[in-house]
């Protein structure tokens, strides 16, 4: 294969029509959940529901994502990837036609949960494949490519996702998701070879004994918790971002979309800088500095007043930096934990740990955070600034832990190959 600067092997054309397809899936994955955030104040008005019921229909997702992946897990490594992705993209995108067609609190939350047993899986496939398909040295760039989808629904996404919503109604934001995933469906069909390697290698008969002999291994455990933590912060400040902005710093529901853009276009500026830097210089080293970035950013943000817009706008796009800088470091170090019999299993474990941790939470985060009447501003989202800032550096622990480990699997490595 041909080689760039460095240990840092180039793609391949096949390699880019993955990361393409992949990237695209994960922009409507994540824009399905990010999609409920700007639509917060709209759906809390129309459908009736307090800031706790809101944080439940936010959390219905992530906690039925969880358990799916639980439950997924065992039979991971046991079918082709490929046929994996196409049978519960299907379902998810099923479940958005069902959020698209609710007319209630109750009917979004059953739809949510739908959504979430199917969207809970593709994440965790995902990883499995770009770790089947991609040297440790190419898996930072391929992360920075599919995080940028993060950010691209942010740019794209959620300010058309706000336009549909204020011009043809909130149903019609997770119509335009579902179409755009019946598109992708069909270039993962058409696209695709089969992922079979890992059958090859596969010692545990019973899917249940995989997922036991998967959950019980003690260096596996430290990346879980490592994950598990990375997600709460993003969780818990996510749900109410746009009620924040409308009823405390007094943005217009027409300026929404503006502060989601910018911040969305500096995330994705950063992302392919990151992706290529996890792949150069210490992985831990970055994450680190991304965290300090997003404690300062949070406890600002988490205690502003209203301010004019472009100074939301600068504020928005440094903390997502930070945030996101640390997402590429973190999940390329946790690829490199699980054997290539355990990949999927280990990635369906712990994209379930990181959606119930994720799904906790929102559910804290509606209970800490109040707002008396539905224009009245929220109260207590500083003290959600404190605790999310706590559980912050909680995780630059588990992922020095996880950088220890990995450290020590590479040199095993190189002793067996001497």
């Amino acid at each position: 294969m041909e080689k760039t600067s460095g240990d840092s092997p180039a793609f391949t054309f096949n390699q880019k029509i993955i990361i393409a397809i992949l990237a695209l899936l994960q922009f409507t994955v994540i824009l399905d959940f990010m999609v409920i955030s700007p639509l917060g104040d709209i759906l809390m008005k129309t459908l009736d529901m307090t800031t706790s019921n809101f944080g439940f229909a936010v959390s219905a997702y992530a906690f039925s994502a969880g358990i799916s992946g639980l439950l997924a897990a065992g039979f991971a490594d046991k079918f082709d990837r490929k046929k994996l992705l196409i049978f519960f993209y299907t379902g998810f995108i099923i479940g958005t036609v069902f959020c698209a067609l609710s007319s209630s609190y109750m009917m979004l939350l059953m739809a949510r949960i739908v959504t979430g047993l199917f969207g809970g899986v593709i994440g965790s496939v995902s990883l499995a494949i770009v770790t089947d398909l991609f040297v440790i040295h190419q898996r930072g760039r391929v992360m920075g490519f599919i995080q940028m989808a993060f950010a691209t629904s942010q740019i794209l996404g959620i300010p058309v996702g706000l336009y549909f919503a204020n011009n043809w109604g909130w149903h019609s934001a997770f119509i335009m998701i579902a179409v755009l995933g019946v598109l992708i469906l069909i270039a993962i069909i058409t696209q695709m070879q089969p992922i079979v390697k890992h059958l090859e290698v596969q010692s545990d008969k019973s899917p249940f004994l995989h997922l036991w002999h998967t959950l019980s291994n003690k260096q596996y455990q430290i990346g879980f918790a490592s994950i598990a933590f990375l997600s709460v912060g993003g969780f818990m400040l996510q749900p109410f971002g746009s009620a924040f902005l409308v009823n405390n710093i007094k943005i217009s529901h027409l300026e929404l979309p503006m502060v989601f853009f910018f911040t969305g276009l500096s995330v994705l500026f950063i992302m392919p800088l990151v992706g290529k830097l996890s792949d150069k210089i210490s992985k831990f080293k970055l994450f680190a500095a991304g965290s300090i970035l997003s404690i300062i950013m949070i406890l600002i943000y988490t205690n502003l007043n209203p301010i004019p817009l472009w100074e939301i706008v600068v504020i928005n796009m440094i903390l997502f930096m930070g945030i996101m800088s640390r997402m590429i470091p973190a999940t390329t170090l946790n690829t490199a934990i699980p054997g290539l019999e355990d990949r999927g299993a280990y990635m369906s474990i712990s994209s379930s740990l990181q959606q119930i941790a994720g799904g906790i939470a929102a559910v804290c985060a509606g209970y800490i955070v109040h707002q008396k009447t539905k224009t009245a501003p929220l109260e207590n989202y500083d003290i959600l600034g404190y605790v999310i800032a706590i559980i912050t550096l909680c995780s630059i622990f588990f992922i020095w832990r996880v950088n220890q480990l990995v450290k020590s699997k590479d040199a095993a490595a190189k002793e067996v190959k001497i």
